[in-house]
Parts: C-alpha cells; structure tokens; sequence
C-alpha cells in the first residue's frame, strides 16, 4: 500500500501530539511508516516525522554519515531550508551517528530567547531501541507520578539535554524514535532522573 500524505500524516501527527502532552507515553508509526517506499539513509518512520515537521517556513540539519544524500533528497520533497546545526529549527541526528554527536546537538541547538522561547530547535533522534523500562525516570507536566523508559543507547546526551533545558521556557524540545517506529516525546519541563 502506498503513503497518503495527509490522511497517513495525520496520523503520525496525532500520535506524536499525544506522545509530546504525555512525555514517557510510547506511541508507534510503524503502521504508517511501512508505506514509505523510498530506500532512505534513516528509519522510515524518521522520514515520516521529516514530511509532517518540514516545510518552506521552516529550517533543519541532519547529523548523519550519510548527510549529503538525505539532506538533498529531504530539502527537495519539504521544501525546508539546510542551516547549520546552531541555526535550525529542527534537527536530526540519525542512528548512524554516535551519542556525542546528539550531545553535541544539545549543546550547539538553539533555545530561543524571553520573547519568543518558542523560536528554539527541535531536536529529532533515532534511537535502537524506546521501551518501558527502570533506566531512566520522567517527571513534570503531563506526568502523573513518574513515567519509566529504557532508552538502548549511551546517556551522555542527558547530561547536554539537562544544561540546555535548565532555565525554563528556554531550552529543546526532543522526539526520539527506534526502529520499530515507536516514538516518544520529551518537552522542555520534562525532567530525566537517571537510575543507577
């Protein structure tokens, strides 16, 4: 079955708005994602988040080995801007990257400012694996208690994500995907305690 851009966007869409209003929640794409019929240097349900965030108003960067082929291929099918890493509006770091390059991206990506907070990046990582787990524990708005994730790979992104979200309303929004499509959000206000 082929992708219909709007009715199969939507989808995703929905999932991930309920994913970012209910941080720790784990969504899955997979469904939709497996009608992407593009051979493509990501997870297909990556290229999905791609159509439904990018446009012509919009700006991103992709953190990958493999930059060159997707970043062309992505900015001819969305119309997006390329900017550098500490320019973009959205940001991609690709499974083929290693976790100091997502740390790297906390660190460089842009977090607003007091007037507009809201003009900070939105960081997009691909992960081996999203589960619930005891590893880390999610606590703040849309959490009722705690929420309990298992994320497979290293964690030395937490530790940037921390530094750049600690002066609330500035700071990075997160959505991270596995392979099996599964999608989970982190707000600015979402707080990660790491179990030992």
């Amino acid at each position: 079955m082929k992708l219909d851009s709007i009715h199969d966007l939507q989808g995703v869409y929905r999932k991930v708005l309920n994913a970012m209003a209910r941080p720790g929640v784990i969504e899955n794409i997979n469904q939709e994602a497996e009608k992407v019929d593009i051979e493509l240097d990501c997870f297909k349900g990556t290229f999905l988040l791609m159509l439904m965030l990018l446009d012509g108003e919009v700006t991103f960067h992709i953190i990958s080995e493999n930059t060159m082929n997707i970043t062309s291929l992505v900015s001819q099918m969305t119309y997006a801007k390329i900017r550098p890493l500490d320019e973009a509006d959205y940001i991609f770091v690709l499974s083929d990257a290693n976790s100091k390059r997502l740390a790297l991206a906390y660190r460089k990506s842009k977090i607003g400012d007091l007037v507009n907070p809201n003009s900070s990046a939105t960081i997009i990582a691909e992960f081996e694996e999203i589960k619930k787990g005891t590893q880390l524990e999610l606590v703040g708005p849309g959490i009722k208690e705690a929420n309990r994730i298992s994320i497979s790979e290293s964690r030395a992104w937490i530790r940037a994500r921390k530094e750049k979200n600690q002066e609330y309303p500035l700071g990075i929004d997160g959505i991270y995907i596995d392979k099996k499509g599964n999608v989970m959000c982190l707000p600015r206000t979402t707080q990660i305690k790491e179990e030992s």
